[in-house]
């Protein structure tokens, strides 16, 4: 079957697919968390006593009490076989943004051969997964291999159903034989722990009493696009590096901007209840949904939660978005630039840091001028993203979030703080020493009767800003779409518990040389602008002179690239950071930055070989076809005394030499393997690779422009982003 006749099939299948049915959905009241082990659930099934300890730990943080586990975990399997399970499997995170499972029996055989369910408390509170083939750095060697899961009591265990089961579905953590985080929940535990320390310490200075365990909040807005499976099916880069190392642009693209919050297409919207109809039974808020920017691009965003579930519920976004779009003849796609050209896809990531008495510690309220619990949470965040740049632009780097991080859809690799004018009227004022007021918020009116008159907000947003106040909390849009939130939200939560830390000790210091407080505070919050003010920037991100000031005026690093960022790792002013705070050893900061480095080098090599292997058995054949046509039927029409014009068969043959000669260059630098140290290899990558690769892609995508129709073997952008 030739090229073409492959991409008429699947479009003739598209064509004739039928939406898939999707029941009514019934009452959300009646399927909320309806397969989560909730405490409701806990409350009906335990002992009060149990569930009182229990709950003290999930709330409060207190140590879990051991002798509990046995009466939960007869509880929790006796509700989840209730619920068909016949496995349970302790989840947990791993250094490769994914999850990972492995399913055990409720069977225990007795003497007689017969059998049991058991679910014992040593079971549900530890085990041992093995999992020595994920990355880990160097932590593990292979004769190491022994690795243990331990319980989460404060994220929920809840069943996961396919058409092939129920499975009891335990958050843990995944620890070495040593003791060493494996995991990406380990880190992100320490981490809130760290920071609720460090503020209570900030809190009890200012006069506060009584203050309850202080948590950081997520809300993670997820892009994605819907490919239809019959053309992915066909587009081997697609199936195995997640984007298109080749594709022509289309006519047509998003420069209309008529897909964005558009109406969504029918077959996707029945896509997106089914997904939102397992979320809600797995207790995840999802409350969004729209097209996106680009054709083919859509976006879910849930409710605020506390950051480790959010962090739990995330990974489970992605892995039902992925597995019911199987369902629909979908392939979603996470990757952050799938598509060249159009809109990338990212997972803005909304944080904010609170508690149950003093509230978020981020709304500033009416008066942020005379909020002082606020300016010094906010004066805080300033501090760590200024000095800790570089650690944010490390957590967010990836092979795949380097075509994305500066284009129009994203901010750029340089880290800065948008904070608006209201609020940067009143830190403007603390450096000048006079605090007199805030900006009033305003009115809305729009000049027709029959329209509102409504409060206008005292600050616009910034869409190109990496890291920007919207509010009551803090967004760092940078994050990629197929990235885990854990990494960000530990680098967000452990610079802001260092710098929490560093004003209770200036205002420890202060208060007992008899400095009022207040006086104290302005003190503080006009040192942190003077030195740390340079990273507050409201204008446009992507501005040429912006790039400009930032780095020769304002001494912000631009790490442009992964190569770039990730060695930060390895700095010891980023080791002692981790180390002082209590969220990472050096060891463990260190396997980070090796498993890290060795996914950008694996990504970008599977690419170039993909790349290769594509332009020689895939275009390179349709092109000679297409100029064996030319050929001939420049010759038969030569014979007959009509000269043909060759500019054509000449251009193809062209692009088609280049093209190759390109390849086998590829080709040869992709036999180097020695290199001095691993920054080194990724930055041939970076420098040497990834450039080659996009002239292959050059005179490729010139080649599509060519080619008959008839002889292209790959399905097109016009194809794949229009066609649903």
């Amino acid at each position: 079957m030739s090229g073409n006749e492959l991409r008429s099939q699947a479009i003739n299948t598209i064509n004739s697919r039928k939406l898939s049915v999707v029941k009514m959905p019934g009452r959300l009241e009646d399927m909320w968390a309806s397969d989560v082990f909730t405490l409701n659930k806990m409350q009906e099934c335990l002992p009060k006593s149990v569930f009182k300890s229990l709950h003290k730990t999930i709330r409060s943080g207190e140590p879990l009490d051991g002798s509990v586990a046995d009466v939960v975990a007869v509880a929790m399997k006796d509700w989840a076989i209730s619920k068909g399970a016949l496995y349970y499997s302790h989840m947990f995170y791993p250094l490769t943004n994914a999850t990972a499972e492995k399913h055990d029996g409720f069977i225990s055989v007795q003497s007689d051969g017969t059998v049991i369910s058991e679910f014992a408390g040593k079971v549900l509170v530890q085990g041992e997964p093995d999992g020595s083939s994920f990355p880990n750095g160097g932590i593990r060697s292979t004769f190491e291999a022994r690795g243990y899961t331990a319980w989460d009591v404060t994220s929920p265990a809840f069943v996961m159903e396919t058409d092939n089961g129920v499975t009891l579905c335990i958050p843990t953590v995944f620890v070495s034989w040593t003791g060493e985080a494996l995991d990406k929940k380990t880190p992100l535990l320490r981490s809130n722990a760290a920071m609720s320390k460090a503020a209570t310490r900030v809190l009890k200075l200012l006069g506060y009493s009584e203050i309850a365990t202080v948590n950081s909040s997520c809300g993670a807005e997820q892009e994605y696009f819907l490919v239809d499976a019959s053309f992915a099916s066909v587009r081997p880069d697609l199936l195995l590096s997640g984007r298109t190392l080749f594709g022509k642009a289309p006519a047509k693209g998003q420069q209309f901007d008529d897909h964005y919050f558009g109406a969504i297409p029918e077959r996707v919207q029945v896509f997106m209840q089914d997904v939102e109809e397992k979320l809600y039974r797995l207790g995840i808020p999802a409350k969004t949904r729209h097209n996106e920017v680009a054709p083919g691009q859509f976006e879910i965003a849930p409710f605020f939660e506390a950051a480790n579930v959010a962090s739990d519920h995330q990974q489970l976004i992605m892995t039902i978005l992925r597995n019911t779009a199987k369902r629909h003849g979908f392939v979603c796609l996470l990757h952050e630039k799938p598509f060249a050209g159009v809109n990338g896809s990212g997972k803005h990531v909304n944080w904010s840091v609170g508690n149950a008495t003093q509230g978020n510690l981020l709304d500033p309220g009416d008066t942020p001028h005379s909020n002082v619990q606020f300016l010094v949470f906010c004066g805080a965040v300033i501090r760590g993203v200024h000095k800790y740049a570089s650690l944010l632009r490390a957590v967010i780097a990836s092979a795949s979030n380097d075509h994305r991080l500066g284009a129009n859809e994203a901010p750029p690799a340089i880290i800065s703080v948008y904070l608006g004018e209201q609020l940067q009227d009143v830190f403007d004022q603390i450096v000048q020493g006079d605090v007199t007021g805030s900006q009033s918020k305003g009115v809305m009116n729009l000049g027709v009767d029959t329209l509102p008159v409504f409060p206008k907000d005292p600050g616009d947003r910034n869409r190109t800003s990496p890291f920007a106040f919207t509010g009551n909390r803090f967004e760092f849009r940078a994050v990629g779409s197929g990235q885990s939130v854990a990494g960000p939200l530990v680098a967000m939560n452990t610079v802001l518990a260092d710098s929490l830390n560093w004003m209770a000790d200036q205002l420890e210091s202060q208060l007992a040389e008899g400095i009022d407080l207040n006086v104290a505070i302005h003190a503080i919050l006009k040192e942190v602008m003077t030195d740390h003010g340079a990273v507050v920037f409201n204008g446009n991100g992507y501005s040429e002179e912006w790039h400009k000031v930032a780095v020769e005026e304002r001494g912000l690093p631009n790490l442009k690239t992964t190569a770039d960022a990730l060695p930060v790792l390895q700095q010891e002013y980023i080791k002692n950071l981790f180390e002082q705070v209590g969220v990472l050893s050096p060891v463990e900061l260190a396997s980070r930055f090796e498993a890290y480095s060795e996914q950008y080098i694996q990504s970008i090599e599977v690419e170039a070989k993909l790349v290769v292997s594509i332009a020689k058995t895939i275009i390179y054949p349709a092109a000679m076809r297409y100029l064996s046509e030319l050929s001939t039927t420049i010759a038969n029409a030569g014979a007959i005394g009509i000269e043909l014009d060759k500019e054509s068969a000449t251009k193809v043959a062209m692009l088609a030499k280049s093209m190759m000669d390109a390849v086998t260059q590829l080709i040869d630098i992709l036999s180097k393997h020695s290199f001095p140290s691993t920054e080194d290899h990724m930055q041939f990558c970076a420098k040497t690779v990834r450039p080659l690769m996009d002239t292959v892609r050059e005179y490729a995508d010139a080649l599509e422009g060519e080619v008959a129709d008839d002889l292209w073997p790959l399905p097109t952008y016009q194809e794949m982003l229009f066609i649903k």
